[in-house]
């Protein structure tokens, strides 16, 4: 191997970390019990709880006290037949020191303790979770073996600057953090649901001495937190913590122990959940999130919309997903929306008729189809799904322009003064016909608002300085039609002369306001109405959809009732079957037991009557019970048996001495 690079390889810790574990609790022990705990007693404490040969011992004991994970002293007895002797002992580091007897050994390795607190790396391999000699990242904690690394991720030369594989991937930002937060949280709690099972041995991962073998300590909470602050750049961020999560797993636990396998089964779902999300984050998102109908919103760009058969089924609505060589990831309309890798030779386009493809239609199918042509009427009417974040965006932005709309109308205001009455009489006309045009044509666009935005507001005249001019402010309730709720008050001063002294200029600027008054009146009242019809009109509206929720929100518990009742039986009936089986067999193994005891008593039974009938005599001749001996063999119940039979037979073979 290239010199170059071995020289970026640095020493750091040697010994087993699931060893060292096993080490501190046999230390723990054998202090608790006030003895010393040397090599001999460590050792067989090992043996007897964790089946360690004692030369397997000593090495990883020997390591531990060299990566400063144990303390070696040399402790004087106090009790026993070794007290007063000097002996051998280990202790937990950072535990208080018994007083020792003058001329006790230091570790030399003492000061190696404390380093772990400022170490700036993780003293184990991020791939294997192993100790032995590892190459650093320059840009994070993480460490590597060289024979861990792929030939593309190891270094070229011993002075590049060199970049471990998490960090290569977490340079690229996909998202926002909104979007990260809003994508993430799904998974998040998933993860949440599956670390349960992390803790369960009981190990107290907050322990002091844990600390000494996990250099980044992470869990699934403080993933949520990051999350929520907002720390998350990329997914490769978010991914390279859920491995961390693996690796301090695998650290504590042993790197083949039960706690390591699901937390890498929790970090291979977590994967997974990515993958779909890159896949099509609408699809993902829709797919947690559930609102109604929500696989008949379109994504964009949208799916390929096709036929699909598996096999033993018929063809069914599906969406294209991805394409890999003759595959193809298709997620089929209906109840359970269910995902499957399908042959290309088993999809049709969605143009193809449905009498050429030969279905059956189920009712399962009908409603897949009813699916698909509502995803179709989507798709044609332009009508995405907008999350909660994105809508409450849109007002936000309507209400800044609003704003930003009377600032200017109020800075104009002050700005260009009205000379005369006319031009003020003028203004007035002017903004009442604008502001009827709003109010009869309120669904404009908003290139016509804007036109209301240069209308400028007449204030109060400076008054004149001749002393024979006095101000007279009249003020006259007009709707604005930038917001038909909130009426605003338009206020127009004109200036007049005194009656007495009074020029024909003045009487005819007075008569032209009195009729100019009347005016106003008339349009007050126009415009009041025409301001209640359009109120009234929102009030229909407003309650037509009231109606409109109300009913689609009774139909939904009218449906989640049906579902849970149907639920409810379901789940009634497994049960009185589960019962009943339960009693069938509890009585057809109390039958069982039964009649095995019945042809025990019946064998018994049985052996007894041989037993007697093997110890009685039996006629010869008509097999009763005998009472006249013969011969060794032939016996008789009567004479006149035993005559029939003599003269038969038994005379010429009778072995009886005559």
């Amino acid at each position: 191997m290239n010199k170059e690079i071995m020289s970026r390889v640095v020493k750091k810790r040697q010994a087993d970390p699931k060893v060292v574990q096993y080490v501190w609790a046999a230390i723990e022990v054998i202090r608790n019990q006030k003895q010393i705990a040397n090599m001999d007693r460590i050792s067989k404490y090992l043996s007897r709880v964790f089946g360690m040969h004692p030369k397997e011992t000593a090495r990883q004991l020997s390591l531990a006290v060299k990566d400063g994970l144990v303390v070696e002293t040399l402790t004087v007895g106090c009790k026993g037949s070794k007290a007063g002797i000097e002996q051998e002992g280990y202790w937990l580091p950072g535990d208080e020191m018994e007083p020792k007897a003058e001329g006790s050994k230091a570790i030399t390795e003492q000061d190696c303790f404390m380093e772990w607190e400022t170490e700036s790396h993780d003293w184990y391999c991020f791939e294997c979770h192993l100790p032995g000699d590892v190459l650093t990242c320059d840009n994070c904690f993480r460490v590597y073996h060289l024979k861990c690394l792929s030939e593309e991720f190891k270094p070229r030369d011993g002075g590049s600057h060199w970049q471990c594989v998490v960090c290569r991937g977490s340079k690229k930002k996909n998202l926002n953090k909104q979007e990260m937060s809003k994508y993430l949280r799904f998974i998040v709690q998933r993860m949440k649901e599956r670390a349960v099972d992390l803790n369960k041995k009981g190990k107290d991962t907050k322990h002091p001495m844990f600390k000494r073998l996990i250099h980044t300590a992470l869990d699934v909470s403080n993933i949520h937190e990051n999350l929520s602050e907002g720390k998350y750049k990329s997914f490769e961020e978010f991914k390279a913590d859920a491995q961390l999560i693996v690796h301090n797993t695998a650290i504590l636990y042993g790197v083949h122990s039960d706690q390591a396998e699901i937390a890498r089964l929790l970090f291979s779902d977590t994967c997974h959940e990515l993958n779909e999300l890159l896949l099509c984050k609408n699809c993902f998102y829709l797919s947690n999130a559930r609102p109604d109908n929500w696989f008949c919103y379109p994504c964009s760009p949208s799916h390929d919309l096709v036929w699909a058969k598996m096999k033993g089924f018929g063809y069914w609505p599906a969406k294209v997903l991805q394409r890999e060589d003759n595959q193809v990831d298709v997620r089929f309309f209906g109840h359970q929306h269910q995902r499957a890798w399908i042959p290309s030779d088993n999809i049709q386009d969605i143009k193809v008729s449905v009498q050429q493809l030969q279905v059956k239609r189920s009712n399962g199918w009908k409603k897949a189809c009813e699916e698909l042509e509502v995803y179709q009427r989507f798709l044609r009417e332009g009508r995405f799904w907008k999350t909660k974040m994105e809508d409450a965006n849109m007002p936000h932005q309507h209400l800044q322009q609003n704003q930003s709309q009377r600032q200017q109308q109020e800075g104009s205001g002050r700005t260009e003064r009205l000379e005369r009455t006319d031009e003020a009489e003028s203004s007035i006309s002017s903004t009442s016909n604008e502001q009827v045009r709003h109010l009869k044509g309120s669904q404009e666009p908003k290139a016509k608002k804007s036109r209301r935005s240069q209308m400028v507001e007449p204030k109060e005249e400076a008054s004149d300085p001749e002393p024979e001019m006095e101000a007279v402010s009249s003020s006259q309730e007009i709707p604005v039609s930038s917001a038909p709720q909130q009426p605003e008050k338009l206020s127009v001063s004109t200036q007049t002369k005194k009656a007495n002294g009074g020029s024909p200029r003045t009487l005819h600027r007075g008569t032209q306001t009195n009729s100019d008054g009347a005016c106003q009146n008339m349009c007050h009242e126009k415009y009041t109405k025409v301001f209640n019809d359009v109120k009234e009109m929102m009030k229909a509206d407003n309650k037509r959809e009231t109606e409109r929720v109300v009913r689609e929100a009774l139909e939904k518990l009218r449906a989640e009732m049906e579902e849970e009742k149907r639920q409810a039986v379901s789940k009634a009936v497994a049960g009185a079957q589960a019962e009943m089986e339960r009693k069938c067999k509890q009585v057809k193994e109390k039958c069982k037991e039964e009649l095995v005891e019945e042809v025990k008593k019946l064998v018994a039974q049985h052996k007894q009557f041989i037993s007697q009938t093997k110890k009685k005599q039996w006629c010869y001749n008509c097999e009763e019970e005998a009472m006249y001996h013969c011969c060794w063999n032939t016996s008789y119940c009567s004479i006149k048996c035993q005559q029939e039979h003599w003269h038969a037979d038994h005379k010429r073979t009778c072995r009886r001495k005559r």
